[in-house]
């Protein structure tokens, strides 16, 4: 029972869907048709293929297929150049068959990796071709008849005629009249939400209305004003079935060795394809249920129409936004909306032919001439312009080349302008280069990547050839997981041959095996081990004062990105011994942007000292040799804030079951004087911290005073130089690091 009540919900929807889809390609087709120079009835043959053949065919829940806007340009172009329209639907056929090709080798992948600027570009540049070329059918220019003087003219010729006949005062009252009111219907249609979500499309009512004017009122007003034949839409009259054949217009196979032909074709495929392809994304995300369709299926079945209609008499067909967008909006839940709307164009196409001719030009032009701005809007240019150059002028490259020249000439252009601003910025960013300051000269790391390709190899080998003469270059390969066999050669050639012939001292890092067959390529890290025997406790400080900078700046070059990876030697390259509390979530080797093998750290709640916390630190000092000693405590220190909180009056002694823990607060307390601290602990956030903040500088004072009390070893090394001992308090809410200067308190 469940079945079967879905099954004819799902029915009643597609039948209702397919409606409305109907009401809105008649006159799309129509208005197509007439943009492209073509016999009006070739975009009618397109809608039915569009909805039967494409429909039955794709995998697609969603998309419904039909002549498109974005293809005119295309039409009107081949048509001039292959000299008629018989030439022009071999072209068809044959595109039609190079989509089926690649919809069999599964090529549907390929419209991801098309820049999104060229394609915003493209339907920019189709949209200003539909405005200025309908300009002239929207005031009833009389040169023009529906057979398109302008077929008779390459693609940018016809422009100019265009413009040209603009200028000529040969306009047609009612005609113009007629085109602009449906202009004006259509931007209120779209402006005023109830009738933007009507059922019924905006482009019938302007149909309705322009025939209502051109028969009810024009028609008795002279001859200024009636709308004659030739402006109005000319399909063929059947007067019996047998007739119906013999309107039909079919291939003129004896041009298959045309060169033009293959060439047309090859730009009908292409711009079919990637018309359907994006609009089959773009319909995907508007699926409420969110189905996916696959693209080299659409592929397969949009060549499968474009044989059928090349075959027949009709225009190219595409995947349509518009078409597809009304299937969803109306409830459409199958591809059974699609095949449905191809049969009511068919039938309006049998039965009444008288009708469709009473459809003024001037209508149809107002629909595209709309269509055309919504494809070229101030607003996409707008947020195209934003994004940058490198969208904006790819993009403006794309729309202008096709307005001058042709379609595939302005799409190759725009991919070729793009694909250049992707090689700049390969020549510009595949590596990250850091000037590391030490005390035996200045070291140059070269950061790769994570992909190197041969587009890199330009810039990597620039970047090595400013290395000075005498200098030291450390190249870190240790994000990289791919580089490309041509940049490998070259990183082999500067370390074994230009290198050692500049006197360049050159280090490898963290090269995967499979790039290193022989085994030339080291892994020590020189930056460190070679220097930091002559680092002083000043330079020191001064290195982990820099690396708090680049923290600040969120610059980071030396921290978690370049830990010691599995299997890679490990060599102890500390340079300070730091002592912190346990509770500062920030790890110090981030704080100061060090590796965690420069740092031997010891942690330990309060920064509080005790015979363990000594002994640590006497084994990274004297041992490891580490030429600074830094005791950092931190703002928001759990401990102090606890020590504070046992000190005010008042509270019950709840500390006895954790004798661990009251030896923690009793040693922090000894840094809270006169109990002045703990009077200014109040029930105010700024207070309490600012409270916390005055006990952990003189914490960390107190605890700087009791290491060099407990440590012979440790203050001999300070009064001998060769050993610095310095208090720092890490703020946790600005990422500071603020070296203490006080004197030691006393007692």
């Amino acid at each position: 029972m469940y079945e079967t009540v879905t099954l004819g919900y799902r029915l009643r929807r597609d039948m209702t869907a397919s409606l409305v889809i109907f009401l809105a390609a008649l006159p799309l087709c129509l208005g197509i048709a007439l943009a492209s120079n073509a016999p009006l009835i070739s975009g009618l043959i397109s809608g039915i293929i569009g909805g039967i053949v494409v429909g039955s065919l794709s995998h697609s829940q969603t998309s419904v297929s039909g002549p498109a806007a974005g293809l005119t340009a295309v039409v009107a172009t081949q048509i001039a150049l292959l000299g008629s329209f018989e030439a022009f639907l071999l072209a068809v056929a044959l595109g039609g068959l190079l989509q089926v090709i690649a919809g069999l080798c599964r090529a549907g992948f390929i419209s991801m990796f098309i820049p999104s600027g060229v394609v915003k570009g493209m339907l920019t540049g189709i949209g200003l071709l539909l405005i200025l070329k309908q300009l002239p059918y929207l005031i009833g220019h009389d040169g023009l008849q529906t057979n398109g003087s302008l077929s008779a003219a390459p693609q940018n010729l016809g422009l100019y005629q265009s413009l040209v006949s603009l200028s000529d005062l040969d306009w047609h009252a009612g005609a113009t009249v007629i085109g602009l009111l449906s202009v004006l219907q259509l931007i209120l249609w779209d402006r005023i939400p109830v009738l933007k979500r009507s059922a019924i499309p905006g482009p019938l009512i302007s149909v309705v209305l322009g025939v209502a004017i051109s028969q009810l009122w024009f028609s008795g007003l002279g001859a200024a004003w009636r709308i004659p034949n030739p402006q109005l839409v000319q399909v063929p009259v059947f007067n019996s079935p047998a007739e119906y054949g013999a309107i039909l217009v079919f291939p003129d196979f004896s041009l298959l060795t045309d060169s033009k032909v293959y060439i047309a074709a090859l730009t009908i495929a292409i711009v079919a394809s990637l018309e359907t392809l994006l609009n089959l994304e773009a319909v995907d995300r508007l699926d409420p249920q969110q189905r996916h369709s696959p693209r080299s299926r659409e592929l397969f079945a949009q060549g499968v129409g474009n044989i059928t209609a090349g075959l027949t008499g009709g225009l190219p067909v595409t995947s349509v936004i518009v078409r597809s967008s009304l299937n969803i909006n109306s409830g459409g839940q199958t591809k059974l909306s699609a095949i449905l709307n191809g049969g009511l164009l068919l039938g309006c196409f049998l039965l009444i032919p008288q009708v469709l001719n009473l459809i003024p030009l001037a209508c149809l032009a107002g629909i595209l001439l709309v269509t055309g701005y919504k494809l070229a809007s101030p607003a996409l240019i707008r947020q195209m312009y934003q994004a940058g150059r490198y969208q904006f002028i790819p993009y403006s490259c794309t729309a202008f080349f096709i307005v001058v020249t042709d379609i595939l000439t302005g799409i190759l252009l725009g991919l070729a302008t793009s694909i250049s601003f992707i090689l700049y910025s390969n020549m510009r960013c595949p590596l990250h280069r850091v000037l590391e300051k030490h005390v035996g000269g200045d070291v140059l790391r070269i950061e790769l990547a994570n992909q190197v390709s041969f587009f890199n190899r330009a810039a990597i080998e620039r970047a090595l050839l400013e290395v000075p003469r005498d200098g030291f270059v450390v190249i870190d390969g240790r994000k990289t997981d791919f580089i490309d066999p041509d940049v490998l050669s070259l990183l082999r050639d500067f370390q074994n041959i230009t290198a050692p012939a500049r006197g360049i001292r050159v280090s490898l890092q963290g090269f995967r095996e499979r790039y290193d067959p022989a085994g030339e390529i080291q892994t020590i890290d020189y930056s460190q081990t070679e220097l930091r025997g002559q680092l002083t406790p000043d330079d020191v400080l001064r290195l982990l004062m820099e690396g708090n900078q680049r923290f600040r700046a969120g610059v980071l070059t030396r921290g978690e990105s370049r830990q010691n990876s599995p299997g890679e030697p490990y060599a102890q390259n500390s340079c300070v011994t730091i002592l912190s509390c346990i509770d500062c979530y920030m790890p110090v080797e981030s704080i100061f942007d060090l590796r965690p093998d420069n740092i031997f750290s010891v942690q330990v709640a309060g920064n509080v000292i005790d015979t363990e916390v000594v002994n640590n630190l006497e084994y990274g000092c004297i041992l490891s040799g580490t030429p600074l000693l830094l005791v950092l405590g931190h703002t928001r220190c759990g401990a102090i804030r606890a020590s504070l909180e046992q000190q005010q009056p008042g509270l019950p002694e709840d500390r006895g079951n954790n004798r661990h823990l009251n030896q923690v607060v009793n040693l922090i307390s000894e840094s809270i004087q006169d109990e002045t601290d703990s009077e200014k602990q109040t029930d105010s956030p700024e207070q309490n911290s600012l409270s916390s903040t005055q006990v952990s500088h003189r914490n960390v004072l107190r605890a700087v005073a009791a290491i060099l009390a407990s440590s012979d070893q440790i203050r001999e090394r300070v009064q001998a130089g060769t050993l610095g001992v310095v208090g720092a308090v890490y703020h946790d809410d600005t990422g500071v690091v603020e070296l203490l200067k006080e004197e030691l308190p006393q007692g």
